[in-house]
């Protein structure tokens, strides 16, 4: 993307390195949306390249110790994107700062916390003084532009696969998205129904934001996007990028996707060195891959692949962990980072066959 209108500049403000920055790390490893130009974190991550912090892959994305130094160093910037995902989209105190130097600077906002930035009013007024945009992507759409569940997902012939996690910060839109590529790289139709601002940033045309969405209408709004995506792409395969995990206690969530998405087939993430949901103890203990499993196919679907969030693993862990399960579970065990997702291309043919 060279068009300088998509130049963008990612704040974290000391979090890079944190899963609270996985709106800046779904950014880093690829948008369609933005041309990313440069991360705002602290002086620890200065001078590093944001995709070697990442994943250890060169980007060419710059790591500045604040905001002043980035644009001193980087030319064309439009837009500030805020690029963390913290509990309760609030927030934190020390980026409102960076954001009205932005805005002064004449750089457009695009924030997706729950936190909206177009109702506060001295942000608005010094916006519109400065002829820039705010854009806040978790902002509720309007009553009339909700839609209700009606059964239309029976009509859908492509296989509808939901990418669910047995916590949150697993990699689900990671995956999601990287199936959808392999997909493409072999030949296939596959597309990416979002479920979080963090896919409409990376480009995402058919999805909704799930958690600023009325109760009443996640479903239909579900349902919507897969049909218009199957309608208007003839897709392959549909893959639901999923939230949290069906037994997370702060915000459980998947069933919508299995119910009234009607996927009928799963690829599940866990990661094998994590304890307890959110890392919290007091939130308990995050159940066994066997006992998700069972649960998913209670509800009338199949898991497909298992997928490991290879966090605090060494690489001989990591392949460890995937022998062990394939073992166990007789299924394909990806690592997505380590070794991509074209080990389940062959499955995905077979569901088309």
């Amino acid at each position: 993307m060279d068009n300088l209108n998509n130049n963008a500049i990612v704040l974290t403000n000391g979090l890079l390195t944190s899963s609270d920055a996985k709106t800046a790390h779904g950014l880093i490893r690829g948008t369609e949306r933005f041309n990313i130009i440069g991360i705002v974190d602290c002086a620890a991550t200065a001078g590093k390249d944001a995709g070697e912090l990442l994943d250890g892959k060169h980007r060419d994305i710059p790591v500045f110790e604040n905001f002043e130094n980035a644009i001193m160093q980087v030319n064309h910037v439009h837009y500030l994107v805020i690029g963390v995902a913290t509990v309760g989209g609030k927030l934190p105190g020390n980026m409102l700062d960076v954001v009205v130097k932005a805005i002064d600077a004449g750089i457009s906002i695009v924030n997706g916390l729950h936190e909206y930035l177009n109702e506060k009013p001295d942000i608005v007024a010094l916006a519109k003084s400065k002829g820039v945009d705010l854009i806040d992507v978790r902002k509720p759409k309007q009553r009339e532009d909700l839609h209700f569940w009606t059964g239309e997902i029976y009509k859908v012939t492509a296989p509808i696969i939901a990418v669910i996690g047995m916590d949150c910060a697993m990699g689900k839109r990671t995956t999601a998205r990287m199936l959808t590529q392999a997909c493409k790289a072999n030949g296939l139709k596959g597309q990416m129904i979002y479920t979080g601002q963090t896919g409409w940033l990376q480009g995402g045309k058919y999805g909704f934001v799930f958690d600023s969405t009325l109760n009443d209408f996640v479903s239909g709004e579900l349902e919507n996007a897969i049909v218009r995506c199957w309608k208007e792409t003839s897709a392959d395969f549909i893959f639901l990028e999923g939230q949290s995990s069906l037994r997370n206690p702060s915000g459980p969530c998947g069933i919508e996707l299995l119910i009234s998405g009607n996927a009928k087939q799963v690829v599940l993430l866990f990661a094998p060195k994590r304890k307890y949901f959110d890392n919290d103890e007091h939130w308990g203990a995050i159940p066994s891959v066997e006992s998700e499993i069972e649960i998913i196919e209670k509800l009338g679907s199949k898991v497909i692949a298992l997928a490991v969030n290879t966090e605090d693993c060494t690489i001989e862990e990591a392949f460890l962990y995937q022998k062990e399960y394939e073992q166990k579970l007789k299924i394909p065990v990806l690592l997505p980072i380590q070794e991509g997702v074209d080990k389940l291309i062959p499955t995905l043919k077979g569901l088309i066959r």
